[in-house]
């Protein structure tokens, strides 16, 4: 199961108990921000995508949305989605825990400069009830990020 990659992940940091895995089910932001109690805004939305090569995360505020022509200009190409299929094959897990911790090799980790009004946010640990509490630069540091990007549309 991926929660028990993430927490074998986090375990090397000290810091597996910090995995949250509430009893209501955190799959979509609704559901997550309802389970973890806390603004939509504040959800680490991880957003699968093709690349030219390789499949990439980009991590988003939860209640942001992908402006189509922002992507293209950011990575060259168009904004594809991976199926649900495909997220667990190239990503390493399922849609509704999908994280930007321990991924598949190569899966390259954006951070959308959507989540850096946070103090901290909430993103997935590899399943549909699990979450960890992380400041922004906790999130980077964990994530392994490549690159902070501009791809979301304003409010």
């Amino acid at each position: 199961m991926s929660i028990d990659k993430v927490r074998v992940y986090f375990k090397q940091f000290g810091m597996e108990n910090r995995i949250l895995e509430p009893v209501l089910s955190s799959a979509t932001v609704e559901l997550a921000a309802k389970a973890l109690q806390c603004e939509p805004e504040r959800i680490a939305k991880s957003l699968a995508f093709k690349g030219e090569e390789q499949p990439f995360l980009v991590i988003t505020a939860g209640t942001k949305r992908v402006d189509n022509k922002k992507f293209k200009e950011q990575f060259k190409i168009k904004a594809k989605m991976l199926s649900p299929e495909e997220t667990k094959e190239l990503i390493g897990h399922e849609v509704g825990g999908v994280c930007p911790f321990a991924v598949n090799p190569g899966v390259r980790v954006y951070l959308d400069i959507s989540l850096q009004p946070f103090a901290t946010v909430f993103p997935a640990c590899g399943s549909s009830n699990s979450a960890i509490e992380l400041t922004v630069p906790e999130l980077e540091k964990y994530a392994k990020f490549t690159a902070w990007v501009d791809v979301c549309k304003p409010d």
